[in-house]
């Protein structure tokens, strides 16, 4: 086999173990090699003509390998579900530009690589359920694979029945002959924090974006209707605050939604689109949300922020009175001592003379205890 001319191959769903086979390096015109699914680990032989690269569902572990950095023609990289630990090299974003990476489901720690932000060619990127921390770089908004359709895409097109699993509509979906149509980013049940980057906006051409399972906080971007082509949206079981930014009503292809379990606050939007999303438990575990098709009736709330809200402007008034009396009376009271110094002489001197005579006392005091303390300790 080592010997032929293959430039397909395909050893999937088989029960091989063991090491890859340096002599496939030989196969000088494979461009696919699909190894999913057996219980191989270990050596990765380096494959300079390889565009299509499928080792996820076996054994590998450790680091990953840096025979990788010398596939600069890939553009299908699959490493998921695997044992694969540590930081995600920068490499990954410095040597490589595939079109689809996929990292899902291993034991990468560490923060998302900003080398990340280089792959111009992205359209499917998956690191969910890994233990990645700190923050999602906002220089992601800058990958134009998934703002702008890649020319070069059906160059890669699938002609054999490899495929890619990817999380679309809050179920695994195994695309074959046609996830070469699919965008999407996963970077769901990792340890990310911080605020959802505006700049993920930008990535108009985006079909699924699933954050789900961190630490994030602040809203949800404003502006996200302007990413038209969502199809799946999953921001659930993070600490989002704020309302439910009315733009999403813009989005016209959305068919799965999922913003249950954070904090989110305010009337349901009720535009065209989301009426068809009337599941109430995708906005479950958000206790301040109101409107259908939650049992929340918005008019409590709505009575209780504008209660709140007049209240709130009926003291505001009262605190300025407050801050301007006491001003007034700081001001008055130490004007009055001073212009009582300044026209009283004998008063100021008086003053002065009974401050001379306290720090006196102080000071007599200090030295006489000093004194004792001395004494004590030389004592037999």
């Amino acid at each position: 086999m080592c010997r032929t001319y293959l430039e397909y191959l395909d050893l999937s769903r088989n029960r091989l173990i063991g090491k890859i086979p340096r002599c496939l390096e030989n196969l000088q015109k494979l461009n696919a090699l699909i190894l999913s699914s057996n219980r191989l680990s270990s050596v990765i032989p380096s494959f300079i003509s390889l565009y299509r690269l499928h080792l996820n569902g076996n054994n590998f572990t450790g680091e990953l390998p840096r025979e990788i950095m010398n596939f600069q023609s890939l553009a299908v990289l699959d490493l998921g579900d695997n044992n694969f630990d540590g930081n995600i090299p920068e490499w990954i974003g410095e040597k490589l530009n595939p079109m689809v990476l996929r990292l899902h489901r291993n034991n990468f720690s560490g923060r998302i690589p900003r080398s990340f932000c280089r792959l111009s060619n992205l359209q499917i990127l998956d690191v969910a359920h890994n233990s990645l921390t700190g923050t999602i770089p906002p220089c992601l908004g800058q990958l134009s694979g998934m703002a702008n359709r890649n020319p070069n895409w059906r160059l890669i097109s699938p002609d054999s029945d490899e495929n890619v699993i990817q999380v679309m509509k809050g179920v695994d979906v195994e695309y074959t002959r046609t996830w070469d149509l699919v965008l999407n980013m996963d970077l769901s049940s990792n340890k990310l924090v911080g605020e959802i980057p505006v700049e993920l906006t930008r990535l108009s051409m985006l079909m699924g974006l699933n954050l789900s399972n961190n630490l994030l906080s602040g809203g949800i971007p404003n502006n996200i209707g302007n990413m038209t082509k969502l199809e799946s949206v999953d921001f659930s079981r993070n600490e989002l605050t704020g309302m439910i930014p009315s733009s999403m009503e813009a989005l016209t292809f959305l068919s799965h939604l999922n913003l249950s379990h954070n904090h989110l606050s305010g009337r349901i939007p009720t535009g065209h689109q989301l009426q068809p999303l009337a599941d109430p438990s995708i906005y479950v575990g958000n206790k301040d949300l109101c409107g259908p098709p939650l049992p929340n009736n918005c008019s409590y709330y709505e009575d209780y922020t504008t209660s709140k809200k007049s209240y709130e402007e009926g003291e505001e008034p009262k605190k300025v009175w407050f801050y301007v009396d006491i001003m007034s009376g700081f001001v008055t009271g130490f004007w009055g001592i001073i212009g009582v110094l300044l026209f009283k002489k004998q008063w100021r001197r008086k003053l002065f003379m009974f401050a001379e005579e306290t720090i006196d006392k102080i000071y007599i005091g200090v030295v006489v205890r000093v004194a004792m303390m001395k004494r004590g300790r030389e004592a037999p």
